[in-house]
């Protein structure tokens, strides 16, 4: 072989070499690719900008969200719906996904939540309290009992001695909220952190019952991930605590 063959070998080799020291998904184990993270229907502002940074900090991995009410997304992951991650909004959502042992391993819980009443923009009706709502020919909308949101709110007007009959009953936060930005309700029971999210679109109500539903947010790598290296790492971004500072700004408690 004369010199320029063995030259251009040398190189050849040498570029192949850094290749293969080379990390897409960044150098803390996550591999590249797409992660599916599939969240609860409150958790879209905050997640969508952990994504964000996620993606910043990995390069080469992509965060892909299904936001839906928990509710519904335990039934698609039991239903066998490929996903990398579970952030669901109430322990007993995610006890659907691990009762049926789909989960790698133990959830953990990453953020709490609390519930408040969105009202149109100055509280036209005055309402000050869960024991308002029953006034008669006011409308008012929850969350469907079957969704984290909807338990809560149940435990709350309980609490209260409220005996409220809903306008409707939406199948996540997010549909009960727009309902009220829309001029369709005139309150909805949501978590505080929607009502934070809608800026000045709606106003919020707080109520001592509030205290007595909180809800528990816990986070799970699925059993058959596709891309299981990268859920690790992105589970991992969201208990850091740069994660944590993101969701406190959106207004969730600290677990």
């Amino acid at each position: 072989m004369n010199r320029s063959a063995r030259l251009a070998a040398l190189v050849l080799l040498a570029s192949l070499g850094l290749g293969a020291c080379s990390s897409p998904g960044g150098g803390d184990g996550s591999s590249g690719g797409t992660v599916t993270v599939f969240a609860a229907a409150s958790l879209k502002e905050s997640f969508t900008e952990l994504g964000e940074r996620f993606e910043e900090q990995h390069p080469g991995t992509e965060v892909t969200f299904n936001f839906n009410g928990s509710d519904s997304l335990a039934a698609g992951i039991v239903g066998g719906a490929p996903a990398d991650v579970f952030a669901a909004a109430s322990p007993a959502t995610m006890a659907r996904v691990t009762d049926e042992r789909l989960t790698a391993d133990a959830p953990v819980t990453f953020a709490r939540n609390r519930l408040a009443i969105a009202t149109a923009p100055g509280n036209p009706h005055g309402i000050g309290s869960l024991k308002d709502l029953a006034a008669p020919g006011l409308k008012v909308v929850l969350c469907d009992g079957t969704v984290p949101c909807g338990a809560a709110a149940r435990k709350a007007l309980a609490a209260a001695g409220a005996n409220v009959t809903p306008a409707s009953y939406e199948q996540d936060v997010k549909s009960a909220l727009t309902k009220v930005r829309l001029d369709e309700a005139d309150a909805a029971v949501v978590y505080r952190t929607d009502v934070r999210a809608a800026g000045d679109t709606v106003d919020g109500v707080d109520f001592p019952e509030a205290a007595q539903a909180v809800n528990d947010y816990p986070i799970a790598r699925l059993e058959k991930a596709p891309n299981a290296p990268a859920a690790d790492a992105f589970i991992a971004f969201v208990t850091s605590p740069e994660g944590r500072k993101v969701l406190g700004k959106a207004g969730f408690l600290a677990p």
